[in-house]
C-alpha cells in the first residue's frame, strides 16, 4: 500500500445485498491498513442490522454516523446532504464512496460542495441497481435518470457490480466521460460451507427483501398451483414493505398452512430451512443471495434478470423468465420430481463460482481504481 486512505461508505439502508457488499469491501480495506467508516440512515434498523453493525465496528476506525435519509427524494435531502458534508469534512476523508441511489447522490453532492470550498474529496459511486430498477418511462424513472445525469460530472469513478448494470446505466444516463470499472460482488471462504438442510426443511425457500420487485407474489402463486396436486411447503425469509401484502396473498390463495414467514435472518442460517432456493425477482443487479447459494451448493431456481446470467455463465444452471407463474410452477415440479439432478447442477455451479468471485480480488480492484483516480 502506497498511501493510507480515509474512506467513508455512504448508503441509506444497511440491509440486503448492498450491505453485504459494503461489509465485505470495508473489512478488506481495513485489513489493508486504511481507515474506514460508514454514514447510514438513522431510521432503518432491526435486530439483524444491529448485530451486523456491531460486528463491523471492529474494523471501522472512523465509526458509524447515522443521519435521517428518506428513501424517495424530498426536501429532507438538503439537510441530510449538509450532515454528510459535515462528517466528511470533520473526518478529513479522502474517498467518499456512495452506494445505491441515495448514497450516490449524497456522495457526489458533498464532494462537489467540498471541492468548491477547497477541500478535495473523491466521490465514487456504485449504483447496486437502485434508481436503475425503475421503468425509464415512469415518473420516478424520469426523475432518477435526471438526477443521475446532473450528478455524473461530479463523479470521480463509477464502479459497477456487474456488466449488466453498466449497460443499463449507459442506456438510461448515457455514457458520460467518467472513469469506470466493473468489479463483481464476491464471496468469502465461509460462504463455501456445504448446504445441509434440516431434517424438516421445507421444499422451497426464499431469502430477501419482501418487495414486489423480488417476485414473492409469483412464488406464492406457483406454490398454490403445485400444492393443488401434491404436498409442498415453502419458507419466506426476510422483511420489507410488502410483507403484509404477501401474508394476505397466502391466505387468499389458501396456502397459509404451507408457507412460513419467520422474518429476517442471515443467509447461512436460512439455507438450512429449505431444500431449494427460489429467486423469482423481476429485476436485480448482482444479487448476493444467488452467489451465496451457489457457493453453498444450494439447488437454485432463479430468473434471468440483471447480473444473474453472469453468475451462472458457462454452467448448466437453467434460468427462468421473470413474472412467469407457469414457468416457475413447472420448474418447482421438476425439482420435486428429481431433486438429485438439481443438487448435481448446484455442485457444478459451486465449483464454477469458486474460481471467479473472491473478496480479495474485488477489494484489490476497487483500491486500485481509487488510486488511479485520486490524483485527478
Amino acid at each position: 500500500m502506497t498511501r493510507r486512505l480515509r474512506i467513508i461508505h455512504c448508503f441509506r439502508a444497511p440491509v440486503g445485498g448492498l450491505f453485504r457488499h459494503v461489509l465485505d469491501l470495508s473489512a478488506a480495506q481495513a485489513e489493508r491498513g486504511h481507515d474506514v467508516g460508514y454514514v447510514i440512515d438513522a431510521t432503518t434498523a432491526d435486530s439483524l442490522t444491529e448485530r451486523r453493525l456491531a460486528q463491523a465496528a471492529e474494523h471501522l476506525s472512523l465509526g458509524v454516523d447515522r443521519i435521517p435519509m428518506h428513501r424517495l427524494p424530498s426536501l429532507q435531502d438538503i439537510r441530510s446532504t449538509r450532515a454528510v458534508r459535515d462528517v466528511v469534512r470533520d473526518k478529513r476523508i479522502d474517498v467518499l464512496h456512495g452506494h445505491g441511489a441515495k448514497g450516490g447522490a449524497y456522495a457526489r453532492l458533498v464532494a462537489r460542495s467540498l471541492r468548491r470550498s477547497g477541500t478535495p474529496v473523491a466521490a465514487f459511486y456504485t449504483p447496486h441497481g437502485g434508481s436503475l430498477h425503475y421503468s425509464p418511462g415512469s415518473l420516478q424513472g424520469r426523475i432518477y435518470t435526471g438526477i443521475e445525469k446532473v450528478l455524473a460530472p461530479h463523479t470521480a469513478g463509477l464502479i459497477f457490480e456487474c456488466d449488466f448494470i453498466g449497460r443499463v446505466y449507459d442506456e438510461r444516463v448515457g455514457a458520460p466521460a467518467v472513469p469506470r470499472r466493473a468489479v463483481p460482488n464476491a464471496l468469502q471462504p465461509r460462504d463455501f460451507t456445504p448446504h445441509t438442510p434440516d431434517a424438516d426443511a421445507a421444499d422451497f425457500l426464499f431469502i430477501g427483501e419482501l418487495r414486489l420487485l423480488k417476485g414473492v407474489d409469483v412464488l406464492l402463486q406457483a406454490l398454490a398451483r403445485v400444492a393443488a396436486h401434491r404436498p409442498v411447503r415453502a419458507v419466506i425469509v426476510g422483511a420489507g414493505p410488502d410483507a403484509a401484502l404477501f401474508s394476505d396473498l397466502a391466505r387468499t390463495l389458501n396456502i397459509e398452512d404451507k408457507v412460513a414467514f419467520p422474518g429476517a435472518m442471515p443467509a447461512q442460517e436460512a439455507f438450512r430451512l429449505g431444500r431449494c432456493l427460489v429467486v423469482p425477482s423481476r429485476a436485480e443487479s448482482m444479487p448476493y443471495i444467488v452467489l451465496e447459494a451457489a457457493a453453498a451448493g444450494v439447488p437454485l431456481l432463479a430468473t434471468s434478470v440483471g447480473g444473474i446470467p453472469e453468475i451462472v455463465s458457462g454452467t448448466d444452471t437453467p434460468l427462468l423468465p421473470p413474472a412467469d407463474i407457469d414457468a416457475l410452477t413447472d420448474a418447482m415440479t421438476r425439482f420435486l420430481d428429481a431433486p438429485e439432478d438439481a443438487k448435481a447442477r448446484a455442485e457444478r455451479l459451486r465449483t464454477a463460482v469458486a474460481d471467479r468471485f473472491t473478496v480479495d480480488r474485488a477489494a484489490e480492484a476497487v483500491l486500485a481504481f481509487y488510486a488511479e483516480q485520486l490524483p485527478r
